[in-house]
């Protein structure tokens, strides 16, 4: 029961995400939202793990994990250079 509702609240923060991520007025809030959506994603990933007992897909949470990361970082690098430059909005 607990898991279910668990997983109801990662549904719920992965499409505010999500929405966020389609009509964010900036770059920087979709980097943002792109972060919260893949993390709720893992959150149900691991809660749905834990409920079955299953261990097969937790490789998918470090790959996830490495993605988001490397997604970040490249963005905030890019935000940073178009600020230095006078590009960024």
């Amino acid at each position: 029961m607990i898991t279910g509702f668990a997983i109801a609240c990662f549904v719920f923060s992965g499409l505010a995400g999500t929405y966020r991520l389609l009509v964010g007025p900036d770059l920087a809030d979709r980097i943002i939202a792109l972060d919260v959506t893949l993390i709720s994603l893992m959150g149900a990933i691991t809660v749905d793990a834990v409920r079955r007992g299953d261990e097969s897909n937790l490789i998918l949470l470090v790959v996830l994990a490495i993605v988001g990361f490397t997604a970040t970082a490249a963005a905030s690098r890019f935000l940073v250079h178009a600020a230095q430059k006078g590009m960024a909005r």
